[in-house]
């Protein structure tokens, strides 16, 4: 895949690709990127990329020309192009795994009010929220967008490391223990301690819907449980009551 990053502050992105996980897919070879500031295709002696909106109002509203300049010499004819934006869709993990099989992906990263609206109009595929906060620029919701697509690629993590996750069918992950076995005068449970798979199985099982109905209950709404783990949920109902979980 290739991601390409239009921002102003080019700074505050590289760190992200050159860490952890995402550095070792781009070393493999997995990920490509380029991170372009879109200053540069702007004209006049002071590379003015911003000026004051039409109709009045506060702050300052990023000019058409730069960005549609960037875009058309950036842009490939497989690119979906995405604006992280506080009046987009909101960004789900089903999005981040449609994301995560495209070839090319641009994000316009916006600062100060946000962009001319006619380079949204006639260039931007997607507008997507990461939630119902506002951001004081683009690059942070573009960097969490890409952390949860670019690991949803094959070859990047173990499938197996992706299969229990939160919000694999609309549940929260269960919760995880390690070494030691007793800490802050709390024992791991001794389930995890059996040996017994389908006794490890069960438990998390019941512990996805119990945290899940504790945590998030309106995910439950849509939830696609298979019949099992619909009478789990029924089970763990009866048996504590909504108040107790």
């Amino acid at each position: 895949m290739k991601i390409t990053i239009l921002t102003l502050f080019p700074e505050m992105v590289e760190p992200f690709f050159s860490s952890s996980i995402m550095k070792r897919a781009v070393e493999r070879k997995i990920i490509e990127y380029e991170i372009v500031n879109f200053r540069s295709y702007s004209s006049g002696a002071y590379n003015k990329v911003d000026d004051l909106p039409y109709g009045g109002g506060a702050g300052m509203v990023l000019m058409p020309e730069p960005l549609e300049k960037a875009i058309l010499d950036k842009r490939s004819s497989k690119s979906r192009i995405i604006f992280p934006s506080p009046s987009g869709r909101l960004f789900t993990q089903e999005i981040a795994s449609e994301l995560s099989r495209e070839e090319d992906l641009l994000f316009i990263c916006g600062h100060y009010e946000g962009m001319d609206q006619r380079i949204i109009d006639h260039y931007v595929d997607d507008e997507f929220s990461i939630g119902d906060y506002v951001l004081t620029s683009g690059e942070s919701a573009s960097v969490v967008i890409i952390d949860a697509l670019f690991r949803l690629i094959d070859g990047v993590i173990s499938r197996d490391s992706l299969e229990d996750e939160s919000f694999k069918s609309s549940l929260l992950e269960y919760d995880q223990y390690t070494r030691p076995e007793r800490y802050c005068n709390s024992s791991v449970p001794s389930v995890l301690l059996s040996g017994n798979h389908a006794l490890i199985c069960s438990w998390r099982d019941d512990n996805r819907i119990a945290k899940t109905m504790r945590s998030r209950p309106d995910m439950l709404s849509e939830a696609s449980l298979s019949l099992r783990m619909r009478r789990k949920l029924i089970k763990i109902i009866e048996e504590f009551g909504i108040e107790d979980l």
